[in-house]
């Protein structure tokens, strides 16, 4: 025993970085402008605000959202401000549907007037500040926050046609504020970053329908999206 200990403490001496975990891109948080891409899943809801008398007179049902996984790719450029922080530019598309399912309005005369179909292809424009803690061997949370501006391609903002053709519009850009956590591994050749994101918009989305008393939009005052996403970054 004595000897195998005497073994290993001469080793050790010898060759000290077999104690030391391999210290991966030593000097990648260094760079004051690095770039990147990512890729990810995402999934959107809405948020309605309804008339005052929707619940108390009406008493009608919330209008359902059956949320699908959309896809989201794009690219980043990051400014170093100090050992924490960064600026980041993550510029990308965001693609996503959802299904809506409406009471049963009394407005309605089949089953199909209660489903209507939402698709969304956004340009995600975000500006955000990262905030990281200490490094630890090649290991670093962090968290990311910040504000963004969508363009969406698919929101039939422009068109004529409005629900009673079963087009379901909303507006073509809208603000959102963001909110994340995150970690960063330093592998080999390149950082490796999952991270998971709720995104926020503050601006009403819904376009009306040309009848004011339309039972899609009629019962509705604002509409608001929310999303999460799951952002996985190699810079």
């Amino acid at each position: 025993m004595l000897i195998a200990s005497l073994w290993a403490t001469a080793t050790y001496s010898q060759y000290p970085e077999v104690r030391e975990r391999l210290i991966n891109l030593p000097n990648f948080d260094n760079k004051f402008v690095h770039y990147g891409y990512f890729l990810g899943a995402n999934q959107y809801d809405f948020k309605f605000e309804y008339i005052p008398t929707y619940y108390t007179e009406l008493e009608y049902k919330d209008i359902e959202v059956e949320q699908k996984r959309g896809f989201s790719v794009g690219l980043i450029g990051d400014l170093r401000i100090n050992e924490y922080m960064n600026l980041r530019f993550e510029p990308g598309l965001f693609y996503n549907r959802r299904d809506l399912k409406f009471p049963e309005y009394s407005d309605f005369s089949r089953e199909s007037d209660q489903l209507r179909e939402v698709k969304s292809t956004f340009i995600h424009l975000p500006i955000l500040l990262k905030i990281s803690t200490k490094r630890i061997n090649n290991f670093r949370p962090f968290i990311v926050g910040g504000f963004s501006t969508d363009f969406n391609l698919s929101s039939n903002e422009k068109n004529s046609d409005d629900n009673a053709s079963n087009v379901f519009r909303t507006t073509s850009q809208n603000l959102n504020y963001e909110l994340g956590l995150g970690f960063d591994f330093y592998l080999y050749y390149f950082k490796f970053s999952p991270s998971l994101r709720g995104i926020f918009s503050v601006q009403n989305e819904l376009i009306p329908d040309s009848n004011a008393e339309s039972p899609w939009t009629g019962k509705i005052n604002n509409l608001f999206s929310r999303g999460v996403a799951l952002i996985i970054t190699f810079e």
